[in-house]
């Protein structure tokens, strides 16, 4: 966590990582309940994850093209 908010911009976290986290946490909040705070833990990582790739995905496809500089071809 400490990583993740370090490394990326503040504008990166506020489009992409925090409607993925808010999202994650609605749904956590009231669908998971598994009376044990470890499942509905890993179940809300694990839909923060599913949602972030989503968010991902679709930024690559409809976002604007990547700038590749010579370095990385």
């Amino acid at each position: 966590m400490y990583t993740l908010l370090r490394t990326l911009p503040v504008r990166r976290l506020l489009v992409e990582q925090f409607p993925a986290l808010a999202f994650a946490w609605l749904i956590a909040e009231l669908f998971y309940k598994f009376k044990s705070f470890s499942l509905e833990c890993a179940a809300f990582l694990l839909t923060w994850f599913v949602l972030d790739a989503l968010i991902q995905g679709l930024r690559r496809l409809f976002g604007p093209p990547a700038s590749h500089s010579a370095a990385e071809r």
